[in-house]
C-alpha cells in the first residue's frame, strides 16, 4: 500500500469526502505512475480517481467493525513516533 493512503476505516472522527478524495486520487497515480496526466489522459484520469472514491466510500460505509474506532491524533502521534525513530540520525 501506498505510505501516504492512510486508513479509513473505523476512525474517530470519521472520514471526509476530501479525504477520501485524496486517497483515490494517490491510489490512481500510483497506477498510472505519474502525478499529472498528459491533456490526452487527464479526462480518463479525473474519471478513475471519481469512481475510485465512490467505490472507496460505499466499502466505508458497508464496513462493520467490532473494535473501538481508532483515535486520529493517537495514531497520528504513533506515526510520528516511529517516523522519528526511523528516520533519526545518528
Amino acid at each position: 500500500m501506498c505510505r501516504n493512503i492512510r486508513p479509513l476505516h473505523n476512525v474517530e472522527p470519521p472520514a471526509t469526502h476530501d479525504e477520501v478524495h485524496d486517497a483515490a486520487l494517490q491510489y490512481v497515480r500510483k497506477l498510472a505512475g505519474t502525478t499529472k496526466p498528459s491533456k490526452a489522459n487527464e479526462e480518463a484520469f479525473n474519471r478513475a480517481v471519481h469512481e475510485v472514491a465512490h467505490a472507496t466510500e460505499h466499502l466505508l460505509e458497508a464496513l462493520v467493525s467490532t473494535a473501538p474506532p481508532k483515535d486520529r491524533e493517537v495514531e497520528r502521534a504513533k506515526a510520528q513516533a516511529r517516523n522519528a525513530k526511523r528516520f533519526a540520525r545518528t
